[in-house]
């Protein structure tokens, strides 16, 4: 796409303030959901939306947003997108009730899906040698731990120096500069897949079908396991995605073609994808709760307590994990930080009533920070590998399908779990702090349960075996 070497990496440092855009949004609304909990009189359930309307979405249109891009092209898509999640944030910032929060949410997601996927298909385009590959998505990798860094500390200041409203009207002046700097530098380009359908059918059944599943679990706490709703919404949940399956199988172009499940890197990345992601997203969000409401930090120490590991995260994604990959492959690399991260949670599975960082916060936080590190690279470099060049706008998209829906689903259910641990507590005697914190323990104990799994998967599945560069044919295998 560019034969200057140079203007290929500023283009990527453009795509990559896009995707900071996104990631930043992400970390700063977690910091500020006990303010906005008050505020807005969310239940502890029902908070959860705050976070999983956006993922849905983002989740939903991820496949969408890159075949869109194929056939229209990325450059002008990925404005679109920018465009989008701005003038959502905007909506986010000034909505004074739930439904208009959790529906401006939406909108973001649907935004930050076209970014996202668009982004990361033409960074795996501009790079196709392995070396600058492996350095290009070390830098995808920091700009995400990065965005995460700069999200709780800006999230705990401006939501205990001014209120919520402000972390998402933050994203409006960023949007504008990240929109001028790509009208200049990224390249122009017509579709590259001319002639093909878009898979309607295909985006409409499976994001209704996460949707209604996420539902019936956020839910299923408060209205009965058993009660005829949730089974019937579950039941539906289920022919959705049965519907899905089928469209994908029939259809001449599909949203996510299943013959690419039989690739043993792609599909091992991907189930190791949505375990670890069910527990990091959920990590995320149950923390900020704990460290808020049982240790009583105010925002801005929540956003400090959370530095250490983001700080890490980015340190390992700038250029260490990328050296780690180059010489150990991605097999290794992604076993020994998935358990890692597993054994972080753990620890947190121990918090106190009455903690303190440097003992009960601390350790687990630095684990996190260390295996999330070193395994995100191995693990969008696996999930990439054995897929024609023509694929890499669909394999990107999946992968990060994987990734937001295992943490919408992972954060239902493990929410679901503290809430319903929490009640039970209380009933049998508790006061409400201990109720509280006992239901956390338990989400963080599940969590580290699937970050463990995922941990064997990695281990057990992914291929390792080196190359050199990319051919022509294929992308490159650097495990």
């Amino acid at each position: 796409m560019f034969d200057d070497a140079r203007k290929r990496w500023w283009a990527l440092y453009v795509l990559c303030s896009g995707v900071l855009m996104i990631v930043l949004d992400t970390t700063i609304v977690n910091v500020a959901l006990p303010s906005i909990r008050e505020d807005l009189q969310f239940s502890q359930t029902s908070l959860v939306w705050v976070v999983n309307a956006y993922m849905l979405t983002f989740g939903g249109f991820l496949l969408l947003g890159g075949r869109l891009g194929d056939l229209y092209g990325h450059r002008r898509l990925f404005l679109l997108g920018l465009i989008l999640f701005t003038v959502a944030s905007v909506g986010c910032g000034l909505a004074p009730s739930q439904g208009m929060l959790i529906a401006a949410r939406a909108a973001q997601g649907l935004g930050g899906a076209v970014v996202t996927a668009v982004a990361l298909s033409l960074i795996m385009n501009l790079f196709t040698e392995s070396t600058d590959r492996a350095k290009a998505m070390g830098i995808y990798g920091f700009v995400c731990s990065a965005g995460g860094s700069i999200g709780v500390l800006l999230g705990g200041f401006l939501t205990t120096t001014l209120n919520w409203h402000w972390i998402f009207l933050v994203n409006v002046p960023i949007g504008v500069l990240v929109y001028m700097f790509c009208l200049r530098l990224l390249p122009h380009g017509p579709g590259t897949a001319s002639g093909a359908r878009l898979d309607i059918a295909g985006a409409i059944t499976v994001t209704a079908s996460l949707m209604l599943a996420v539902y019936a679990i956020v839910n299923g706490h408060e209205v009965g396991w058993n009660s005829g709703q949730t089974l019937a919404t579950l039941a539906a949940a289920v022919m959705l995605l049965a519907a899905f399956l089928v469209i994908e199988a029939r259809v001449r172009d599909p949203l996510m073609p299943l013959g690419l499940f039989r690739l043993r890197n792609v599909a091992t990345a991907n189930v190791a994808g949505v375990l670890w992601a069910a527990a990091m997203f959920a990590w995320f969000f149950i923390s900020a709760l704990y460290l808020q409401l049982v240790l009583g930090y105010n925002a801005m120490q929540v956003g400090l307590s959370f530095l250490p590991a983001n700080l890490i995260m980015a340190a390992f994604s700038l250029g260490l994990s990328a050296k780690i990959v180059m010489r150990f492959g991605i097999r290794t690399p992604l076993a020994v930080g998935l358990l890692l991260a597993a054994a972080g949670l753990a620890l947190f599975a121990r918090a106190p009533l009455d903690g303190h960082f440097l003992v009960d916060v601390l350790p687990g936080m630095t684990l996190l920070g260390i295996g999330a590190g070193i395994a995100l690279n191995p693990l969008l470099l696996g999930a990439m590998s054995d897929v024609a060049p023509s694929e890499s706008g669909l394999a990107s998209g999946v992968v990060n399908t994987a990734f937001m829906m295992g943490g919408a689903l992972g954060l239902a259910v493990l929410a679901s779990l503290a809430a319903a641990r929490t009640d039970s507590a209380f009933a049998a005697g508790a006061n409400d702090l201990a109720a509280l914190n006992s239901g956390y323990q338990l989400a963080f104990i599940v969590g580290a349960a699937s970050a463990a799994v995922a941990a064997a998967l990695g281990a057990a599945f992914m291929r390792t075996r080196q190359s050199g560069h990319v051919s022509e044919k294929r992308l490159p295998d650097l495990g």
